[in-house]
């Protein structure tokens, strides 16, 4: 059988770097320390990215890409048990660049390129749960009026946006830490959902009540 053709260093870098990020939090990881993991020199990680915004802004890219494809699908969203799959999805996608919601400001902050760009994924995510509610308005599912859909969007994007931080200050050591993931990401689905319940209609009210108890345990509370 043939061997497979190694993977090019370019992409092993983006995948380590990643990572190292999510880890360790980017500002804690050096150029250095991406090389010495890599088992390359500095000048072979240079030679591809000639500095670590570079490697900032790819891993961003990708993030973007993933992050626009998936809102794509918010039109498709008619009830309760469809919006927990897409928000689940929203923060299984978050949990693999959740480096960049750890150390959000402080990105935005060193880097113009994210400071422009996360202003598009803001306004890509409000418009994308905006046209959930409509869908799910369409459908039967929620009864909103149009001058409660925009804040209602704003706020349910907020607590998308900053979940990740509200649970690193709830438990430092562990939250950002793989074994913490699925628990977060119930947390996180369901409490963005929440925000729904005083607009569903009492079937769907009842299921989202069904979702909850199935998903909040000791292990995940």
């Amino acid at each position: 059988m043939a061997k497979k053709a190694p993977r090019r260093t370019a992409e092993r870098i983006l995948e380590v770097t990643l990572e190292l990020f999510n880890r360790f939090g980017e500002p804690n990881v050096s150029t250095t320390l991406i090389s010495a993991e890599l088992g390359i020199s500095p000048g072979n990680l240079y030679y591809h990215y000639p500095a670590k915004d570079e490697l900032i802004n790819s891993l961003f890219d990708r993030y973007e890409k993933s992050l626009n494809e998936l809102l794509n699908a918010s039109d498709d969203v008619r009830d309760v048990e469809d919006a927990w799959f897409f928000m689940h999805s929203l923060f299984e996608l978050i949990w693999q660049y959740r480096f960049l919601y750890r150390d959000l400001n402080d990105l935005l902050s060193k880097n113009r390129r994210l400071e422009t760009h996360f202003q598009f994924v803001l306004k890509n995510k409000t418009r994308s749960i905006k046209a959930m509610l409509d869908s799910m308005s369409r459908a039967g599912a929620v009864r909103i009026d149009l001058r409660e859909a925009e804040p209602t969007a704003t706020s349910m994007v907020v607590v998308l946006t900053y979940w990740l931080s509200y649970e690193y200050v709830r438990d430092p050591r562990n939250a950002l830490e793989p074994a913490s993931a699925q628990a977060a990401l119930m947390r996180g689905a369901l409490h963005v959902l929440n925000l729904l319940t005083p607009y569903l209609e009492p079937d769907q009210r009842a299921h989202l009540m069904k979702l909850s108890g199935a998903y909040t345990s000791p292990a995940v509370a």
